[in-house]
């Protein structure tokens, strides 16, 4: 296919522009529909009159409806979404990411969807989207799938669909996390992705971080303990990975311990752990549900992180970590695929 695409630049570059552009049209759509011509125009940075001609054409071919309250996709522009998604990937160059990152980072899977989601908040959600078509291929009846806590991870529930071929799939919470923000608590998602799945799911009470005092007491509660074990015999784990100073920020962070992981140059955090960019641990923090080394028992841990901002973090912890599946954005991989994240 990147022969097809060469030879196409070469000969017809206007068509491959036009057809990027119009792709890009529909896709966007989709992700905001209903939505409106100048709210299109300016939230893709197209001048309205580029827009109107190619919503004009697109509209006489079938592919959007256009309703008083904006436009949305048929199911041929879905279908042509669908079609040209992988050529689209290989036009951008996206495909060739996925390999080098693969390679780089040692992981089964990688998947690399377009844009940055510093810059495009729609860059997240099409993340979650990513992460929800791969879980579905790995996903059988009766598994139990673990997930924390994030704003990024909180974009797969978002996203997620009845699981049409996995049935009585169990959803329970990675790790303690009250505290947080409620619709970033592992709990709330989830709840949600098992509803949104049809499926179960059983939830974890209990603070984050705690004392030593604390964690030792309630680990040996009977119905927390149940709860572990179903964790720690997940057969799919989805985590985030975060930037070490602002998930210390947000778990509002004695000044001490501050102390210690900006001492230590802590980038990355995961699963409550800091890494510096060579991946060694510079603090934990004590909380109850997955531990790092609970990872290397499950056969698919999915990390899904983007943003250029995060590389750094998404570097530390590939450093040594379990995962073997990244979901990712461009932002991200480029900045990695730099070599000085690495």
């Amino acid at each position: 296919m990147r022969a097809l695409i060469d030879l196409q630049s070469k000969l017809f570059p206007d068509v491959l522009e036009v057809m990027q552009r119009r792709y890009e049209i529909l896709h966007f759509i989709q992700l905001m529909e209903p939505i409106g011509r100048r709210s299109l125009a300016e939230n893709m940075k197209i001048a309205e009159r580029t827009v109107r001609s190619e919503i004009d054409f697109i509209h006489e071919q079938g592919f959007i409806e256009v309703t008083t309250k904006g436009m949305h996709l048929t199911n041929e522009g879905k279908q042509v979404i669908f079609q040209l998604s992988e050529f689209m990937k290989e036009l951008k160059g996206v495909t060739q990411l996925e390999e080098q990152l693969k390679q780089q980072l040692n992981l089964q899977h990688v998947v690399v969807v377009p844009g940055n989601s510093d810059e495009l908040s729609w860059v997240k959600q099409e993340m979650g989207k990513a992460c929800v078509r791969y879980m579905k291929q790995q996903l059988k009846s009766n598994e139990t799938i673990a997930v924390t806590g994030g704003g990024t991870i909180a974009a797969v529930a978002e996203m997620m669909t009845p699981l049409e071929k996995a049935r009585n799939c169990l959803f329970v919470p990675a790790r303690g996390g009250l505290g947080e923000q409620l619709e970033n608590q592992a709990n709330t998602i989830c709840a949600e992705m098992a509803k949104k799945a049809n499926g179960n799911y059983r939830l974890l009470y209990v603070p984050d971080p705690l004392s030593e005092e604390s964690y030792q007491t309630i680990i040996g509660e009977p119905s927390v303990k149940e709860v572990l074990e179903l964790i720690r015999g997940a057969n799919i784990i989805v985590h985030g990975i975060g930037d070490a100073i602002t998930m210390a920020d947000r778990r509002k962070t004695p000044s001490d311990v501050m102390e210690t992981i900006q001492h230590g140059n802590a980038v990355g955090e995961a699963f409550g752990y800091y890494f510096n960019q060579h991946g060694d641990i510079v603090h934990k923090v004590r909380t109850v549900g997955i531990q790092l080394e609970d990872l290397q028992h499950t056969n698919c841990v999915i990390a899904v992180a983007g943003g250029r901002s995060k590389a750094q973090a998404i570097s530390s912890y590939f450093q040594q970590a379990q995962s073997n599946v990244l979901i990712t954005d461009e932002g991200a991989a480029k900045e990695l695929l730099k070599g000085n994240s690495l």
